[in-house]
């Protein structure tokens, strides 16, 4: 079992899920989160001032998979969440992490099957 965690731009966030259900991953958590990358923020101009926006909003995702959706997941979101052809800073990133364990609070299933 794997955890995977994206962070990703919000405007993907729809076509991110529609690439996932494509493959048959249909569970997953969402969050909005802020950060920064090499983006580094952008100024705006506000009632005259102008003001540095250090932090970005961005969508995080966290997704349980069983190692066998593993690529498929990851490829989803690789294809959804790119910005054109090549991509471009700011697109995201994924993170894949062992998962120890995982329980139905319904049930009490553990592991592979609680997912």
């Amino acid at each position: 079992m794997k955890m995977i965690e994206a962070i990703i731009q919000p405007s993907k966030l729809e076509a991110v899920k529609e690439a996932l259900s494509e493959v048959e991953v249909v569970r997953l958590t969402i969050s909005d989160v802020q950060g920064f990358g090499r983006q580094k923020g952008h100024t705006e101009v506000y009632r005259g001032h102008e003001y540095t926006v250090n932090l970005l909003r961005k969508v995080k995702l966290q997704i349980a998979v069983n190692d066998e959706f593993v690529d498929a997941t990851v490829n989803a979101i690789i294809k959804a969440g790119r910005s054109g052809e090549e991509g471009k800073v700011g697109d995201g990133k994924i993170f894949v992490l062992p998962l120890e364990d995982c329980i139905r609070i319904r049930t009490g299933e553990r592991g592979p099957e609680a997912i």
